[in-house]
Parts: structure tokens; C-alpha cells; sequence
């Protein structure tokens, strides 16, 4: 003869399955969580931050704008704190384009031609070095909480004159090669900035 288990019996056995796998799960989502942004924070712990335009110390007009926007994507992305204007901001996140350089990199050696003298050497590529400046300043008291220094630097190909094997020189492509790769810069330069401003500070 079959014995049916009693319902009672029955919902206890899966208790512990169940409970098992809700501790597991609750452990997963905490991991997860603290492994995001929830474990960081500004100096101060402050969450209502200003960022201004960026000054710009170089003669590279308008290359304070991608680092602008750079910083203040990583920051309402990462929701560690909520941008604000300076009126309503418990601190201000200052920052400065200090230097643009431009350095020579490979270069081209033109044989004898008619269209190059002889010897001519071609720059074929340049590396664009920055350096930017940031500071966390309180707006109470103007108090310094936070300052650090940003270098980066990448490689573009430079315009080239018309000649076997290189391509023609062009202004504008110049003018463009150059802003891309500041604003590629950007990007990479305020990623680390949002993590060294927000990483362990409560």
C-alpha cells in the first residue's frame, strides 16, 4: 500500500534547498554590487559636485571641451555623485588642459626625385602628449580636499606630401587627426580620473 508524505513534510524538505539558494543569490547580488560603484565616493563624501569648463593653458582652442564632457560622462554614468551647478554644489571639480606637444615620430627618407631634393626627410607620424590638472575644491571654504595630475599620449599619422609610397599633405586632415586623438585622450585620461577622484574615499 502507498503512503502519500503529509504537505507538511513535504514543504519542509524543500526549505533547505530553497534557503540555500536565496543565501547564494544574496551573496551573488552583494558581490556584484560592492564590485560596481556603490563602495565609492568624492573626498568629503559630498554628492552634489560642480564641474565647470576646463581651462585651457595651450594653444589647442577648444581641446578643454572634450575633456569637459570626458569627466562629466564618467561621473553620470557612474551616478557616484549628481552634477549640479556651482550655486547648488557642495564642491566644484576644477580642472586645466596645462600642456599640448606634439612630438616627431618615424619618418620617410625620399630618394632622389623630381619632385623632392635630395635626402628629404618626412615626418610620417606625431605623438600628442597632454597633461590636465584636476582639483577638488570645497565651496564653503574654498578648501583644497583633492588634487592630482593627468598625462597621456597617442600616436596619429601626419599629412604627407605627394611623393611614391606616401600619401598627399592635407591642412585639414592635420587639424582633425590632431582633435580626434585629444578626444580620444579625453576619454582614456578621465576614466582614470573618475577612478583615482572615487576610488575608497568613505
Amino acid at each position: 500500500m502507498l503512503h502519500r508524505r503529509a504537505p507538511t513534510s513535504v514543504f519542509k524538505s524543500l526549505i533547505g534547498p530553497l534557503l540555500g539558494m536565496g543565501v547564494s543569490a544574496f551573496l551573488f547580488a552583494g558581490c556584484a554590487y560592492t564590485g560596481g560603484y556603490g563602495d565609492r565616493g568624492i573626498p568629503g563624501g559630498y554628492s552634489l559636485l560642480a564641474v565647470p569648463v576646463f581651462r585651457n593653458a595651450t594653444i589647442e582652442v577648444g581641446s578643454e571641451t572634450y575633456f569637459t564632457n570626458a569627466l562629466i560622462r564618467e561621473l553620470e554614468r557612474s551616478k557616484v555623485v549628481k552634477i549640479t551647478p556651482k550655486s547648488e554644489a557642495q564642491a566644484t571639480l576644477e580642472g586645466n588642459v596645462e600642456s599640448v606637444s606634439y612630438v616627431a615620430g618615424s619618418k620617410y627618407e625620399a630618394a632622389a626625385t623630381n619632385s623632392l631634393p635630395t635626402q628629404t626627410v618626412l615626418t610620417t607620424s606625431y605623438t600628442v602628449k597632454v597633461r590636465t590638472r584636476l582639483t577638488l575644491r570645497r565651496n564653503s571654504d574654498q578648501a583644497v580636499l583633492w588634487s592630482n595630475v593627468f598625462e597621456g599620449e597617442r600616436v596619429y599619422n601626419a599629412p604627407q606630401l605627394t611623393v611614391p609610397g606616401v600619401s598627399s599633405a592635407n591642412a585639414t586632415y592635420n587639424h582633425s587627426a590632431r582633435h580626434q586623438t585629444i578626444a580620444a585622450l579625453a576619454l582614456d585620461m578621465m576614466a582614470e580620473a573618475h577612478d583615482r577622484l572615487t576610488e575608497s574615499f568613505w
